[in-house]
This record gives structure tokens, sequence and C-alpha cells, in this order.
């Protein structure tokens, strides 16, 4: 995956993004939530993202290990749902950047693939 940039302005480079399919409550703080990652995923690795959701899907938080330090960012939709698979078998699933774009923004990121090719309807 090429690294992630905000819009050209290559502040905090990712790799890898990861989403958590089981709710995280929202008001988890920066300990709390890399106690999931690493519970969830076994580490946080450099240069890499962690996804979470609420239950009901419509607040997530992103956890980013950039190499030197954590950051976290959290995102709320005021309608709607972000498309996640909340309960599902897997614990845990990786995405493609053009997946992580769809899915910020509240689109079907299952149907997208690199380069945003839709492959499934």
């Amino acid at each position: 995956m090429r690294p992630m940039a905000a819009r050209g302005t290559g502040m905090i480079r990712i790799d890898a993004v990861w989403m958590a399919t089981q709710p995280l409550d929202m008001r988890s703080g920066f300990d709390s939530c890399l106690a999931r990652v690493i519970q969830v995923f076994g580490a946080a690795h450099p240069h890499s993202a962690y996804l979470f959701a609420n239950a009901r899907a419509n607040r997530l938080k992103v956890l980013v290990h950039d190499g030197l330090g954590i950051w976290l960012a959290a995102r709320r939709l005021h309608q709607g749902k972000f498309v996640w698979p909340l309960g599902s078998a897997a614990a845990q699933l990786s995405l493609s950047r053009a997946q992580l774009d769809a899915l910020v923004l509240g689109l079907p990121w299952q149907r997208m693939g690199e380069a945003g090719i839709i492959r499934v309807v």
C-alpha cells in the first residue's frame, strides 16, 4: 500500500490499515485504544492505522503509530452509519487505501479494490 498523505501534505505515513470488528467505547482515550490495538492485533506496528467503531457505527476512532508516537483521531456521522462489519466472525480485517478513503466518507468500502476499482455490486 502506498503511504497516505493528507492531500499532498505527507504528514503521516500509513502503510497498513486494520479494522477491528468489535465495537469500542468512544470515550476511550490513547491508553485504552492502544491497549485494545494490542489485544486485537497483537501489537501496534509503525506506520499502521487501526480503526474502531462504536456499537451504532456512527462514530469511529483511528489510532495511528507513525514510528515515533501515537495519533488518535475521531469522526462522527450526523446522519447514517459507517459501513462496518460489527459482530463479524473475524476480529480484524485489512483494508486498502481506496477502502479507507471510502469508509471515512461513509461509503460501502467493501466494493472498492485497489485504485478505486469497483469489483462487487
